[in-house]
């Protein structure tokens, strides 16, 4: 019955499960929270914490997220900083505390922050043979104002690269404690 296999068709149509040809589909934006991928990679630094043997890459993120007044920019931040919290660092510049793992940390610029909202910053610690060391990673949801903009760019690295390499500093000497 050739007409037969029709029916079925008709009769999705006719119920509204099939709705005839799709229209196009927007490609899906990626989730910048998760990482880089797909999103408008800043800038990664690495800083050397230096030796201490007796403590793990999440003893050193401990110390830093129970004590965020060791944060350069903490700012009204709490003492202890959870995932979800959200707070100003120096300056009125609102984010949220997207994730703490183990080894890391992350946080997320919220409307209002200077640099616009969206840009995602992770803190990783690592530990090898004793050596400690940060890499921090900062990627933005979708291009802003500065984006591809050399002298904004490099100004705004290179406050960052400062403003981590004093957080490092810190970090060395408060690792002890940890």
């Amino acid at each position: 019955m050739p007409g037969f296999a029709a029916v079925p068709v008709a009769l999705a149509l006719c119920a509204g499960l099939l709705t005839g040809p799709a229209a196009p589909v927007a490609a899906a934006r990626p989730d910048c929270r998760a990482g880089p991928a797909g999103c408008y990679d800043l800038y990664t630094y690495g800083y050397s914490l230096g030796l201490h043997p007796f403590t793990g890459a999440d003893d050193v993120r401990e110390q830093l997220t129970d004590h965020f007044w060791l944060f350069p920019v903490s700012g009204g931040c709490a003492g202890r900083i959870r995932a979800g919290a959200r707070c100003e660092l120096l300056g009125g510049n609102p984010v949220e505390v997207e994730y703490i793992g183990n080894d890391f940390f992350q946080i997320n610029t919220l409307p209002g922050h200077q640099l616009g909202r969206g840009m995602h910053i992770r803190f990783a610690f690592s530990r090898t043979f004793g050596f400690h060391s940060l890499t921090v990673r900062a990627w933005q949801d979708r291009p802003t104002d500065c984006t591809g903009e050399a002298f904004c760019n490099t100004v705004n690295r290179v406050f960052a690269f400062g403003t981590w390499q004093v957080l490092a500093k810190t970090l060395r000497f408060s690792a002890y404690a940890a």
